[in-house]
């Protein structure tokens, strides 16, 4: 059995819960959510297990328009160009992802596939799948208010793994979505000052 460093297990669980990161292509012209639309849950929106052993939630405000921050978050084969840890991803199903679109991806030297859940556009998006063991569920709500647009996300992870190192795994997953929010925030704010 391969003994794991504390930080090459570390590595390799930030990949995986990377994993269940897949997302929605652009925005386009599709009409933005209300704040209270966004943040409100509706029937059939897919959720997080909220029973699972590992769940982290995190929220950012970006100082952004809400087609700046859909555009980005949703063009998962740029996500190399803003996101440090995302060596490279490929999209298998063409043009804007859309419940059960798949894309494949590679963080932190470990390969991901990830199947869209939920699409609605310019209020929330949900993706998962399972990876060494893990299976996520990552979901994202977007609400425009006065100063810009309220991010959050939210993420369960269950698995034996997950069971065995709930605690090496929950801040896994804690400096994942903290890290993945704050470059979304500094790649958003700097389009929208750049006018692009």
């Amino acid at each position: 059995m391969r003994i794991l460093t504390a930080a090459k297990f570390l590595a390799a669980t930030t990949s995986a819960l990377l994993l269940a990161t897949g997302t929605a292509h652009a925005l386009g012209d599709d009409r933005p959510a209300t704040s209270a639309q966004a943040l409100v849950a509706h029937p059939g929106d897919v959720e997080i297990d909220h029973n699972a052993p590992v769940i982290t939630r995190e929220s950012i405000l970006v100082h952004a328009p809400l087609h700046t921050v859909w555009k980005i978050q949703n063009d998962v084969e740029n996500w190399p160009a803003w996101q440090p840890d995302v060596v490279s991803v490929v999209k298998d199903t063409p043009g804007r992802l859309r419940p059960g679109s798949v894309f494949r991806w590679t963080t932190e030297g470990l390969s991901i596939t990830s199947t869209v859940r939920q699409v609605d556009p310019g209020r929330r998006l949900a993706w998962g799948g399972p990876a060494q063991g893990i299976t996520a569920i990552h979901v994202w709500t977007f609400t425009p208010t006065a100063d810009g647009v309220l991010v959050h996300t939210e993420e369960s992870w269950t698995g034996a793994p997950v069971e065995a190192n709930q605690a090496v795994l929950q801040a896994a997953l804690d400096n994942s979505l903290h890290n993945w929010v704050s470059n979304l925030k500094h790649e958003a704010e700097a389009e929208a000052e750049a006018g692009r």
